[in-house]
């Protein structure tokens, strides 16, 4: 099964808009990214309408951070997502007659929303200033480094 990486990939894409000088256009973001820039889009429009970033267009336009890093956790930007499910544990059946199935759902149910909850709260402890201070302590580690910039920073493609 393929592994839902939005939270992860827009996280990634808001911690370079920090680092950037200036917007950055769809099209950057998605060539760091691996991706085509509508899936881009389409991921950063939850964002703007949460009134985290902001696009303009035209020459030197682009997306930029709306939002101080401290005003935004990482559960904010999942639930800008759409607050996709963490867990995609499914059931035999949804509505049961038999009781052993009843007893395995209910079971398995208590024990994804007890795990979903403590996800939840735990990305709220955590805000992308905090990502950002992390980055710059990796960053001031690495023999060398000044700067991580997204036009000379590129991934692997992902599998």
């Amino acid at each position: 099964m393929k592994k839902d990486s939005r939270l992860s990939d827009v996280l990634h894409v808001l911690m370079h808009m920090a680092e950037g000088d200036g917007p950055a256009t769809s099209e950057s973001l998605a060539t760091a990214m691996h991706t085509n820039p509508v899936v881009l889009r389409r991921l950063m429009s939850g964002l703007r309408e949460s009134g985290f970033v902001a696009s303009a267009r035209g020459h030197g336009g682009g997306w930029v951070l709306s939002c101080a890093l401290d005003r935004i956790t990482l559960r904010d930007v999942h639930e800008a997502l759409g607050a996709p499910a963490f867990v995609s544990l499914g059931f035999r059946e949804d509505r049961p007659e038999c009781l052993v199935a009843q007893a395995v759902n209910d079971a398995l149910g208590a024990a994804v929303r007890d795990a979903e909850s403590l996800l939840l709260e735990r990305l709220g402890a955590v805000t992308l200033a905090t990502l950002s201070q992390d980055f710059h302590r990796r960053l001031a580690r690495r023999p060398g480094a000044t700067t991580h910039r997204l036009e000379t920073h590129r991934h692997a493609d992902a599998d």
